[in-house]
């Protein structure tokens, strides 16, 4: 682990010669890549400084402990230092370690929503509708922000399709987790014997990728207009105002109707299309992740759930990290923050050598 942190540590030193220098100073995008780089190691550097003052400390504790001296006061003096300094060792080697864990810059982006109606019929639409409230609950006390891009309303009320875009700090760090199949079990508002029904719905959460991350070739972007169909007044079903964009080499198509401006609708779209194509490179890079993703957003089949929301126990589970809570009336009104910490330090663990 050390030889790993003195690399960073002569990287770091080298960083601070470079931003300094005339011909970076004069590169706004390399100035900025490096400081992004000098910030991530700046906590790496401060940890390991103050790791080696406490083991200077602790090293010469120990010499002192050695000395012939007979008081026992002075030596439980002693001894209790060395404890004390021991802990803060042990403490300081934690940190390097998490802090060593690779960072994924994506964690600090806004994000792109998309939840959809798995299997289970117009009870699969209203659980979509039930997960957006939960979603813009949490959103709320976060004190972020979304906008709705595009949804498609179910027959019996919910949604069959939303898409939402997230504004915030580390907005994706956050709820990338919440990626994948959500089940849910209650009993629906159509069943007359009281039977519990079984329904699913997906949510994939992207990264908002801005044209630094991925240049587009609008040439090959169709663009398409029609009337919007949603709330927005007296202009719905009047004015040319949704958009359509069809990326053409991809098949990828996104609307956006959100809004009574066709600019606005158009900027909205784009932030999606670059989402879902960057997302979609990724994925061509890892080809056994992009298959589940695949079936997860085609089919939002039940059985490859990563959470199922039980109402009749009050029930919450999260399966990756076999985490049962029940308090599931205030998990709907978005405090699930206590499921997200608890899923961060499981994928730090699992990185920890």
């Amino acid at each position: 682990m050390f030889n790993k942190v003195e690399e960073i540590v002569e990287r770091y030193r080298e960083i601070e010669r470079k931003i300094s220098d005339e011909s970076v100073l004069a590169n706004p995008e390399e100035l900025s890549r490096l400081h992004k780089e000098y910030k991530r190691y700046g906590e790496i550097v401060e940890l390991f400084e103050e790791h080696k003052r406490i083991q200077q400390e602790l090293d010469e504790t120990k010499k002192i402990s050695l000395s012939s001296s007979q008081d026992e006061e002075w030596k439980d003096m002693v001894k209790s230092e060395l404890s004390t300094l021991d802990r803060q060792l042990k403490d300081l080697n934690g940190q390097l370690k998490k802090a060593l864990i690779p960072q994924n810059p994506l964690d600090e982006k806004q994000a792109i929503v998309e939840l959809r109606a798995g299997t289970g019929g117009d009870e699969a639409s209203l659980f979509v509708g039930d997960l957006l409230r939960m979603y813009q609950r949490y959103i709320e006390n976060r004190k972020w922000k979304f906008q709705i891009i595009d949804f498609t309303e179910g027959p019996s009320g919910g949604y069959k399709e939303v898409i939402m875009h997230v504004l915030g700090k580390r907005v994706y760090g956050e709820l990338k987790y919440e990626s994948g199949v959500h089940r849910v079990q209650r009993v629906p508002s159509t069943e007359t014997q009281g039977r519990v029904h079984t329904s699913a719905a997906s949510v994939v959460v992207l990264p908002e990728m801005d044209e630094i991350d991925l240049k587009l070739n609008m040439n090959e972007i169709r663009k398409d207009t029609y009337c919007s169909s949603g709330p927005g007044g007296q202009s719905v079903n009047t004015t040319y105002s949704a958009i359509r964009l069809t990326h053409i080499p991809t098949g990828i198509v996104v609307t956006c109707q959100d809004e009574k401006s066709q600019i606005k609708n158009f900027d909205k779209a784009l932030k999606v299309l670059r989402a879902r194509l960057y997302t979609a490179e990724k994925e061509r890079q890892q080809q056994e992740l992009s298959q589940q993703r695949r079936d997860m957003v085609k089919t939002g089949d039940r059985s490859d759930k990563i959470r199922t929301y039980n109402y009749p126990q009050g029930r919450i589970t999260d399966h990756r990290i076999k985490h049962t809570a029940y308090n599931l009336n205030s998990f709907m009104n978005g405090e699930i923050q206590d499921f997200i910490e608890r899923l961060r330090l499981h994928e730090q663990n699992s990185k920890l050598v």
